[in-house]
C-alpha cells in the first residue's frame, strides 16, 4: 500500500505562485515514479509533471514547461510542484499519483495510487 497526501492548494491571482506538496508513505522506495495530474471541471485528467526518484529525471507537459518545476525531497519522502506565472487556465484540482512502470506515464489510467487532490484556483 502507498499513501499520497497533497497539500498547498489555494486561491492566487494570475501571475502568482503556489507550491504543492505530495507526501508519500507506505511501500515507496528510491525507484518510485511520482506524477502530478490536474483535472478542471468537465474535463479529463491531464498529465502535468513527473519525477523519477532514483535518477531525478523530470518530465513536463508542454503547457507548463518553463513555469512549473517538480522536485523531490528524499528525507521527507515528499514531491513538490512549484508553480510560477500561474494562469486562469491552470485552475483545477491537482493530484499526485504513483506510476508502477506499466503503460504510459502520461496516461492516468496507468497509475495505481492517487492522492485525494488539492484545489488550485487562479483568478484573472
Amino acid at each position: 500500500q502507498v499513501q499520497l497526501v497533497e497539500s498547498g492548494g489555494g486561491l492566487v491571482q494570475a501571475g502568482g505562485s503556489l507550491r504543492l506538496s505530495c507526501a508519500a508513505s507506505g511501500r515507496t522506495n528510491s525507484r518510485s515514479f511520482i506524477s502530478w495530474f490536474r483535472q478542471a471541471p468537465g474535463k479529463e485528467r491531464d498529465f502535468v509533471a513527473a519525477i523519477r526518484w532514483s535518477s531525478g529525471n523530470t518530465y513536463y507537459a508542454d503547457s507548463v514547461k518553463g513555469r512549473f518545476t517538480i522536485s523531490g525531497d528524499d528525507a521527507k519522502n515528499t514531491v513538490y510542484l512549484q508553480m510560477n506565472s500561474l494562469k486562469p487556465e491552470d485552475t483545477a484540482v491537482y493530484y499526485c499519483a504513483r506510476w508502477p512502470y506499466r503503460g504510459s506515464y502520461s496516461n492516468p489510467q496507468a497509475y495505481d495510487y492517487w492522492g485525494q487532490g488539492t484545489q488550485v484556483t487562479v483568478s484573472s
